[in-house]
């Protein structure tokens, strides 16, 4: 049995072995989530994985998200670069090949990075769990 989070029930980063959680229902279902959040954020923002889980409803599943992204066998387009760490941080360290990659897709989009971080105040995602309930323009799971 995984050990998880009281609140959440999300495994805990000790815990996440991708042997142990491939085909378990449960874990499928919460990584579903995940990808349904990031592929919300929208082109040229950013959301941290912090605001992922609580937008996923995985409360304080901040690295659970980073496990789902890590281990993404989703066969759908994952806009995984617009997920960074708390403060503005990108979390692959600087100059590696992940780093790198994610950074130029961040520019492309036309996102500013400096150093190892975003601007969270310009470029981060704005969304309420209001929003997220009510906005009627929309939020379903992508391509559903």
């Amino acid at each position: 049995m995984l050990a998880a989070e009281p609140a959440t029930g999300v495994p805990t980063q000790a815990k996440c072995d991708p042997i142990k959680l491939r085909g378990n229902p449960d874990v499928s279902h919460r990584k579903q989530r995940v990808f349904e959040v990031v592929r919300r954020i929208p082109a040229g923002q950013v959301a941290t994985y912090g605001q992922v889980a609580q937008a996923a409803g995985l409360g304080r599943g901040a690295r659970f998200v980073g496990f789902a992204l890590r281990h993404s066998d989703d066969q759908k387009p994952l806009p995984w670069h617009r997920v960074i760490a708390a403060g503005g941080r990108i979390a692959f360290p600087l100059d590696s090949p992940g780093y790198r990659r994610q950074k130029a897709r961040l520019e492309a989009e036309g996102v500013i990075v400096q150093g190892q971080r975003v601007d969270l105040r310009r470029y981060g995602w704005q969304t309420t769990l209001d929003a997220i309930l009510w906005d009627p323009a929309g939020w379903e799971p992508a391509d559903s």
